[in-house]
């Protein structure tokens, strides 16, 4: 009987999507909205990989350029390039991807630990590898893609912001 609960263990949902030639997941529960790629306004002394910000009905939505987060060359956005906004502790941001791919259900025991891999590859924001339908999937840990000091100059930034439009 126990060995029925075991084998019926909830799978774990991931969005995944394609970046520089290779698929993430980041677990749908934390994926509020998937935007296609639209201008941002920038936001100056922000790090370079923070885009900039954008009006989500009312919601100012940092937005981050997930290949520059991970040291990547930044391409040109296509059609293909969406923003999916995700949630953090209550808090949302934007991360820009090449193409979103599906909603795939992973078996928890599927999930890999990330190896070591020195400091020739820094895997700090993987919380797992997990082999879905023969392919490699890198799940993303969306709470370590934004640092506490990035926020805090975010939101001083945005802060000095309104306080211009306020007094404009």
């Amino acid at each position: 009987m126990y060995e029925d609960n075991a084998a019926a263990a909830p799978t774990v949902q991931q969005l995944t999507f394609d970046l520089a030639g290779e698929e993430y997941g980041v677990d749908i529960l934390s994926v509020r909205e998937i935007r296609g790629w639209s201008r941002v306004t920038r936001i100056p002394q922000t790090p370079a990989y923070v885009l900039g910000v954008l009006n989500l009905r009312g919601a100012i939505v940092p937005v981050m350029d997930l290949r520059l987060r991970f040291g990547l060359e930044r391409e040109s956005y296509g059609d293909s390039t969406v923003v999916i906004i995700v949630a953090v502790r209550e808090r949302l941001f934007g991360i820009v991807v090449d193409a979103v791919s599906d909603v795939v259900d992973i078996e928890p025991a599927a999930i890999k630990p990330v190896p070591d891999m020195g400091v020739i590859v820094d895997t700090r924001y993987l919380k797992g590898l997990a082999t879905h339908a023969e392919r490699m999937v890198m799940l993303l840990d969306v709470e370590k893609l934004m640092r506490p000091e990035d926020v805090e100059t975010l939101d001083a930034a945005l802060t000095d912001v309104r306080d211009v439009e306020v007094a404009a």
